[in-house]
């Protein structure tokens, strides 16, 4: 059951980004996020609820306004805004790049590199060169560039929001804290959307996006993530981190499958080898994380 668990995991989370690209098609991408995190947010907080979970108290509530910025108001919501003006495939793979956020800004935090993390750097950075050598003349495309740019600042702020949840986790029910910042950030969101004029009627909202976020809460969101529990308390962590080298493949080929993106040399070579660099980086973390 842990791996059937592990399999779901690597294939479903690859497909929300397929989800999010056709979603962001119809609709205001942030419009989109709030919406889906929002109903995500609604269906955790009643689990939860009816489990008769204790609420957050005192300085749990700063912890959790802080993350639910970083994970879902920046991360969730820039990453999805992203591939809107990107290939899904593209932005899975920048997305995978979160674990070279985490050594470098643990690095500017005072910890040694170990030279795992530093040979697993130096050969992301290869791959991500090879990737984006294909995508030079794209630069000059303001939209592409600024698709780029907020998905790499999606990734940082998750960053960031793992670190933070690292020292904090303890401190709370990361669980049913989970809900919470989903509900709190899709009301930061709708506020956004009001404020900017940027949200659509929700009657011209047309049904393939409907379809979109209904599979984004109830895949992405719900089932998933409880899955993703499962096989975290049921296997070994070198194990249950395949999903995230897994996960940008699967966007990659069914990006190439339903909407025709560019399937090359450099994406695949450049991805295999970013994702073997991360890999480098994972492994560095965990023996880490071990010797604690």
């Amino acid at each position: 059951m842990p791996i059937l668990a592990l399999c779901w995991i690597s294939f479903f989370w690859g497909t929300t980004w397929i989800a999010s690209k056709e979603g962001v098609k119809h609709m205001p991408a942030l419009q989109l996020v709030a919406i889906r995190q929002f109903l995500g947010g609604i269906i955790y907080i009643s689990f939860f609820l009816f489990k008769k979970t204790p609420w957050p108290k005192g300085k749990q509530w700063k912890t959790i306004a802080i993350l639910s910025i970083l994970n879902f108001v920046l991360s969730n919501a820039l990453s999805t805004w992203g591939v809107k003006y990107i290939s899904s495939g593209l932005g899975a793979i920048i997305g995978a790049c979160v674990p070279l956020w985490i050594v470098i800004i643990s690095f500017f935090q005072g910890e040694r590199l170990s030279k795992f993390s530093i040979l697993g750097l130096l050969i992301s950075f290869s791959g991500v060169c090879v990737i984006f050598y294909d995508h030079l003349a794209d630069f000059l495309i303001p939209d592409f560039r600024f698709g780029i740019i907020i998905s790499v600042i999606s990734t940082i702020t998750w960053a960031f929001g793992t670190l933070y949840t690292k020292q904090k986790a303890a401190s709370f029910n990361p669980y049913f804290s989970l809900g919470i910042q989903m509900f709190l950030s899709s009301i930061l969101l709708f506020a956004y959307n009001g404020a900017t004029g940027t949200a659509v009627n929700l009657a011209e909202i047309p049904a393939i996006s409907w379809w979109s976020i209904a599979y984004l809460v109830v895949f992405g969101s719900v089932l998933t993530f409880i899955a993703f529990i499962y096989a975290l308390q049921n296997l070994p962590a070198a194990i249950s981190s395949v999903y995230s080298y897994i996960n940008p493949i699967i966007a990659v080929l069914l990006g190439a499958l339903i909407f025709g993106e560019t399937l090359n040399a450099a994406i695949a070579i450049g991805g295999s080898v970013t994702l073997f660099g991360l890999y480098l980086i994972n492994y560095s973390l965990r023996k880490a994380r071990a010797k604690e």
